[in-house]
């Protein structure tokens, strides 16, 4: 599947899991990932506990529902392959604005490692 083209076509609510090194689980409501190639995503996370666990540990899946009828949507399974602090950059990405600690904010590289529907084993 082509996930720039999905993502700029299908309107829905993601969610992003991380969890730290002892495992503790976070899950945090975020838009939809920047798509840099078919294996790689880039969201802009600010200095909080996603971002926090993603240092500490690599791995996080994305949950995509689509607003449509039913459960359709994505989950993609996700490994930190790098990370950008320039705000030029992230200014350029950024498509709304939160207030608050935004200056601070990190653009973080993930390779999708598996992409998966959101219901079902079977993969896209």
């Amino acid at each position: 599947m082509n996930l720039k083209d999905y993502f700029n076509r299908t309107q829905g609510v993601g969610v992003l899991a991380t969890s730290d090194a002892d495992g503790n689980v976070d899950a945090a409501v975020y838009a939809v990932p920047h798509v840099v190639d078919e294996n790689t995503l880039g969201f802009i996370m600010r200095p909080r506990r996603s971002f926090n666990n993603i240092l500490k540990n690599p791995k996080a899946a994305y949950l995509f529902l689509e607003k449509t009828d039913g459960y359709n949507g994505l989950r993609l399974y996700l490994e930190k392959c790098g990370l950008e602090n320039n705000p030029d950059k992230i200014n350029q990405l950024r498509r709304s604005r939160h207030g608050g600690d935004e200056e601070r904010a990190t653009l973080v590289y993930f390779k999708v490692t598996e992409q998966r529907p959101l219901v079902g084993d079977k993969e896209k």
